[in-house]
C-alpha cells in the first residue's frame, strides 16, 4: 500500500548552524514569506521499456497547492543524497517515458499529471490551480542502507552564509566561494531494508522529516 503524507510548511526558519559537510542545519523559528503544501507518495520503483532496454527508476509523486494568499513563482528541485554519499538529481538521464508511464499508472488519482518541465513558472492560488508531477531518479548505489529525499521550492526563505572553507589568499572562485545561498528545504530520511543483492527489490521505510536549510 502507498503512504502519503499531506504537509504544510509549518516548521520555521532561524538560521544556520553547522559546517559544510555536516548534517543539514535545522530550520528555525521565524515566519516564512509564503510556504506552499506538498502532498506527496514514499518513493516506489518502475521499469520502463527503451530502446536500449528496461530501464529501472525511482519517483515521488506529489500535488502541490499555494494556499499563500497570493500567487508565488514555483521551481521546484528534488535530490536524493544516499548514506554512501551519493547525489542523484531529479530528472537526469530519465527517459521521457518514464512520465508517460507515471501518468498512466496513476490516471485515476492524478488526472491532471504533467512533467516537471511543464508545472514550474506562476503557480495561481487555490485547489484548483494544484499542479501535478513525479520526481524520478536514476538507481542508486546498492551499498545504501538508508537515503533522504530533499525537496525544494516549497517555502521562499532564502539566506547567504559564509563559507567556513573560504581561503582568503586565494582568488574568490566556483571552487572557492565566499558564501553560500541556502534555502528551506524539505528532508525526509528514509531506510532501505535487507543487503546489496536484496534492495533492489525492498520497500523503504519512512524514517523522519525535517525542515532543513540547504
Amino acid at each position: 500500500m502507498i503512504r502519503r503524507y499531506v504537509l504544510s510548511a509549518t516548521v520555521l526558519f532561524v538560521g544556520l548552524c553547522g559546517a559544510i559537510g555536516l548534517a543539514a542545519p535545522q530550520a528555525g523559528l521565524i515566519s516564512p514569506s509564503w510556504e506552499l503544501d506538498i502532498e506527496f507518495f514514499d518513493p516506489q520503483r518502475i521499469t520502463v521499456s527503451t530502446a536500449t532496454g528496461n530501464q529501472t527508476y525511482w519517483y515521488v509523486l506529489y500535488r502541490v497547492i499555494n494556499r499563500t494568499g497570493k500567487d508565488v513563482r514555483f521551481f521546484p528541485s528534488f535530490r536524493i543524497v544516499t548514506d554512501t554519499l551519493k547525489v542523484v538529481d531529479a530528472g537526469d538521464a530519465v527517459h521521457p517515458g518514464a512520465y508517460d508511464a507515471i501518468a498512466a499508472l496513476h490516471r485515476k488519482d492524478f488526472q491532471f499529471f504533467a512533467p516537471p518541465a511543464k508545472i514550474t513558472g506562476l503557480l495561481l492560488q487555490g485547489a484548483a490551480n494544484a499542479r501535478e508531477s513525479a520526481a524520478v531518479f536514476q538507481t542508486f548505489d546498492p551499498q545504501a542502507s538508508s537515503f533522504t529525499v530533499y525537496m525544494g521550492g516549497l517555502a521562499g526563505e532564502k539566506v547567504r552564509v559564509n563559507n567556513p572553507a573560504f581561503d582568503p589568499n586565494q582568488e574568490e572562485c566556483a571552487d572557492n566561494p565566499r558564501s553560500f545561498l541556502v534555502q528551506r528545504t524539505l528532508a525526509v530520511m528514509y531506510d532501505l531494508p535487507g543487503d546489496p543483492n536484496t534492495r533492489a527489490v525492498a520497500r523503504p521505510v519512512r524514517r523522519n522529516r525535517e525542515w532543513v536549510m540547504r
